[in-house]
């Protein structure tokens, strides 16, 4: 067992893990963190998208031991302080970009690594920075009229799907 301490959503957090612990298993069962979603376990679908030091990876892909002193950013932590929900959250829920909801957490948190990149992205841009996330409800539409929304760009010229 190796002891690894990080910052997660702001707050310090700690705990013995052994070498194999993957930093979804770290954050959902050692600290509670169930908005992270295992989907796949082959980093392919990317329900499990966190950020670490400011960086969108795949959690199901990297070993929490790895991450000494880094920061992690779950879904929890896109929420507004009031814990209200976040702008890329709201808008998600304002342009139904989501449907059973499985793959949203991974779907935002890349959505905000994209916006941090690019704050205006293009519904193109938009489409191939998701590449590595699989929704097997929505048809993608409504999530880029979302991250589009989020951007604060006008999304009345999408044509309905």
């Amino acid at each position: 067992m190796t002891q690894v301490t990080m910052t997660v959503n702001g707050a310090a957090v700690s705990g013995d893990v052994e070498g194999r612990t993957l930093l979804v298993d770290f954050l959902r069962e050692g600290q509670g963190l169930t908005g992270t979603h295992v989907g796949c376990d082959t980093s392919q679908c990317g329900a499990c998208v966190v950020h670490v030091d400011g960086k969108a990876v795949k959690a199901c892909a990297v070993f929490a031991a790895e991450l000494e002193g880094a920061e992690v950013t779950t879904i929890e932590g896109m929420a507004n302080p009031d814990g209200s929900l976040g702008t890329i959250q709201q808008a998600f829920q304002d342009h139904h970009g989501l449907q059973c909801g499985f793959c949203t957490p991974g779907m935002v948190m890349s959505a905000a690594a994209l916006l941090k990149e690019n704050p205006t992205p293009s519904e193109a841009e938009i489409r191939e920075y998701l590449e590595g996330n699989i929704c097997r409800c929505t048809g993608y539409h409504n999530i880029v009229k979302a991250i589009l929304a989020a951007s604060g760009q006008d999304v009345s010229a999408i044509a309905a799907e």
